[in-house]
């Protein structure tokens, strides 16, 4: 009988790990969810000639997401606010796309407002 005890205890043992193992797997999404917290940013466009048609954020030089305007544009004079954007690093960048296919970067903390003023004096990136 006590070989027989000793068996059932180490089912219950195994059984055990295994619903323990399950449990921190199943809880994994919610920690890498937790980390990634909201952002939002303010972008005041201050110049009098350019025209923002395109807004990307991007966690890494390579990776753009997708445009976050909607076909909407941030026009001279105007401000655009884009809120509860995911960022699920330290910061992400803001990217606008000008009119003539030029980009202005700005580099904004996660799990803070921010805001963004462009003005007359930003140098556009056109590739050259």
């Amino acid at each position: 009988m006590p070989s027989n005890f000793a068996a059932r205890i180490k089912n219950h043992r195994v059984l055990l790990m295994l619903v323990m193992v399950a449990a921190v797997l199943g809880s994994a999404p919610l920690f890498s969810s937790a980390c990634r917290t909201a952002t939002s940013v303010v972008i005041t466009n201050n110049s009098t000639a350019l025209e923002f048609r395109h807004l990307y954020l991007s966690s890494d030089a390579n990776n753009w997401g997708p445009d976050q305007l909607n076909g909407s544009v941030i026009s001279a004079g105007s401000t655009y606010t884009l809120n509860n954007m995911s960022c699920g690093g330290n910061s992400t960048r803001v990217i606008v796309e000008d009119q003539n296919g030029c980009f202005l970067y700005q580099t904004v903390a996660c799990g803070e407002s921010s805001s963004w003023t462009i003005t007359n004096d930003a140098a556009p990136d056109c590739g050259n």
